[in-house]
């Protein structure tokens, strides 16, 4: 499924003071399917946000009067929203004071189309899963409607705990997820079984993913594992 098909029905809101920057990710955002709203400064922003209802707002810091830190965080207080701040090159300090108060990511200005869109399809895929109905990433693909995971466009026959276990791993694809953080993800807090389930699990998936070298699902020793998109 293709970006445009995946942007259908999710609401993008861009608040940035340069016209030129607006214009350019509404006629990109549009492009790509998503619903797009624009703001030039903070305070059109949260009166917008209160019409519009986003699921995701790209947020410039460097705003004349209200700020971008002040924005996001009046929005986080008022609604389960994502919010993508931008900012200044090497301007580390915003970006930890960004999520301090709640941003859930950053970019540096100047930035490429194609990376927004990376990390917009992550914030959704990661806090509004059920807008989209297929997910792809790399070569998987996650259609929550049907309930199927695909490999290289092979359908998996999985069992419901290795589809979640699977999804987990693949959402979080770069990342080393120790085997108690697995647990708790997928397994929930309360599971009162052994650690070594997981390696069950491992074992069963590389099976099915015909990862007999296990370069897809990577044994980090004493750490855990990592899913690399191959």
């Amino acid at each position: 499924m293709n970006m445009s098909q995946q942007g259908k029905g999710i609401k993008i809101m861009v608040v940035d003071d340069e016209p030129n920057i607006l214009q350019f990710l509404e006629l990109g955002l549009t492009n790509e399917g998503y619903q797009v709203a624009t703001a030039q400064d903070g305070q059109e922003g949260i009166a917008l946000a209160e019409r519009y209802n986003p699921h995701v707002v790209v947020l410039d810091v460097m705003m004349p009067g209200m700020d971008g830190f002040e924005v996001c965080r009046a929005l986080k207080a008022d609604k389960p929203v994502a919010v993508i701040m931008l900012t200044a090159k090497e301007e580390i300090e915003d970006r930890v004071k960004g999520l301090n108060l709640g941003a859930d990511d950053y970019m540096s200005k100047p930035f490429g189309f194609g990376e927004l869109l990376a990390r917009i399809q992550a914030r959704v895929r990661n806090q509004f899963p059920h807008l989209l109905s297929e997910v792809a990433i790399g070569p998987f693909a996650i259609d929550a409607v049907r309930k199927e995971f695909r490999y290289r466009k092979r359908i998996l026959d999985l069992s419901p705990t290795e589809h979640e276990l699977l999804k987990y791993l693949v959402l979080n694809h770069g990342h080393v997820l120790s085997k108690s953080v697995i647990l708790d993800q997928v397994w929930g807090y309360d599971f009162g079984g052994e650690e070594n389930i997981v390696e069950v699990y491992i074992r069963s998936l590389r099976d099915k993913l015909q990862d007999r070298e296990h370069r897809v699902i990577r044994t980090i020793r004493g750490a855990g594992y990592r899913v690399d998109l191959l």
